[in-house]
């Protein structure tokens, strides 16, 4: 049998560290890695939730936020050199598109007075764990962000990121007729 250079294994990280871009041994729950492995958890629900859907526009802006994802993921590998030259850091304008959308997706749908309880069609509920991890992933952020900088535009776009999965959820809701059921504190 050949070697393969390329195998998926290299052994080097079976004793709870792993290495950083920059060549650097660090533990796995270094917050670095807690929080890309958070983003990347994430973007693996994300992708769930548009191989659910059959609307067409909501599959191209997952597939948008994805790889915005991927390039977040970059970013953060990247804090201590210059990011590659082919990716474009995220920015204003990213957020500004994700504001955009929750904005387009608020105009259809009638306000909301309460809190409601996720559930309801499993597309609804796909966008409402999607919603809870990037909660999370923005909190490893946070915590990140304290050890070492995060740009701005990171956390901003992920706080924005769980509000647009929220109306997301909101948008399934009516669309498959489910009842939004409100929280009534008992």
């Amino acid at each position: 049998m050949a070697h393969s250079a390329n195998k998926i294994y290299t052994k080097t990280g079976d004793h709870g560290s792993t290495s950083l871009l920059s060549g650097v041994r660090v533990s796995k729950s270094n917050a670095y890695i807690v929080a890309n492995g958070a983003v990347d958890e994430l973007n693996a629900w994300i992708g769930l939730l548009r191989d659910s859907t059959s609307d067409y526009e909501v599959q191209k802006m997952l597939l948008k936020i994805q790889g915005e994802l991927m390039i977040l993921g970059t970013q953060l590998a990247s804090a201590q050199k210059p990011l590659p030259k082919h990716i474009t850091p995220l920015g204003k304008e990213h957020i500004q598109h994700i504001e955009s959308e929750i904005d387009r997706i608020t105009e259809t749908l009638p306000p909301l007075r309460n809190f409601i309880l996720p559930g309801g069609h499993p597309l609804v509920s796909y966008a409402h764990i999607g919603r809870c991890v990037c909660r999370r992933a923005e909190q490893h952020l946070v915590e990140l962000n304290r050890q070492q900088a995060v740009d701005e535009h990171i956390l901003a776009y992920i706080n924005r990121l769980s509000d647009y999965l929220f109306m997301l959820s909101r948008k399934f809701s009516k669309e498959k007729g489910a009842e939004e059921i409100k929280w009534k504190p008992s």
